[in-house]
């Protein structure tokens, strides 16, 4: 004897074939959305600005975002529409206290969507140093745009000079934190 009301979908009630369909539209169609939204939201979130100056820094490697193929290239006006701070410290090329205006490091990093570990800084002397990617959240390391309110220039030290705040922090007054400081920053490489 064969068993009735057993199954459900043979019937097309309750939760069977056509209860499923019922429960899939919905579902479909919240995918679909998920599935369109998703894109914006990353390109929202890459929305670097477009160069229309001269580019003082190129940034590769291990980025998320780029506006230049597979670099991030930044004019002073793009570095200067990031957040900017002072830092108050000595330094051991200068004399006294020096006033440093420009974007903390991390800041930048955020801004490309930098992951890796090290930050292959070069300057516009070839001078090249690796830096742990750790310093720049853990001290708010600056790049600084300024110097005693003037404008950095290659000259002295500029456009981009990578400032530690060493004064604050007594693990910073060693030699191995100076040779981070690069003066004429010009390319990160993250990797």
């Amino acid at each position: 004897m064969q068993a009735r009301g057993k199954d459900p979908a043979a019937r097309g009630s309750g939760p069977g074939a056509a209860g499923l369909r019922r429960l899939m539209v919905p579902l479909v169609v919240a995918l679909s959305v998920l599935s369109v939204s998703t894109p914006r939201s990353a390109e929202a979130a890459c929305d670097l600005p477009e160069p229309t100056g001269k580019v003082l820094l190129e940034i590769s490697g291990s980025i998320d975002c780029t506006n230049d193929g597979d670099t991030a290239v930044f004019d002073r006006d793009g570095l200067t529409a990031l957040p900017q701070h002072t830092l108050k410290t000595t330094t051991v090329v200068t004399d006294g206290v020096k006033t440093f205006r420009g974007f903390r490091m991390q800041d930048l990093l955020d801004a490309v969507g930098a992951h890796g570990e090290t930050a292959v800084a070069h300057a516009l002397n070839d001078y090249v140093v690796d830096i742990p990617l750790d310093d720049f959240s853990r001290f708010e390391v600056l790049v600084a745009l300024r110097m005693d309110g003037k404008r950095l220039t290659a000259r002295d030290k500029g456009p981009l000079w990578i400032v530690y705040p060493r004064d604050q922090y007594a693990e910073l007054q060693d030699i191995r934190y100076d040779y981070r400081w690069v003066w004429q920053l010009d390319r990160l490489k993250i990797r």
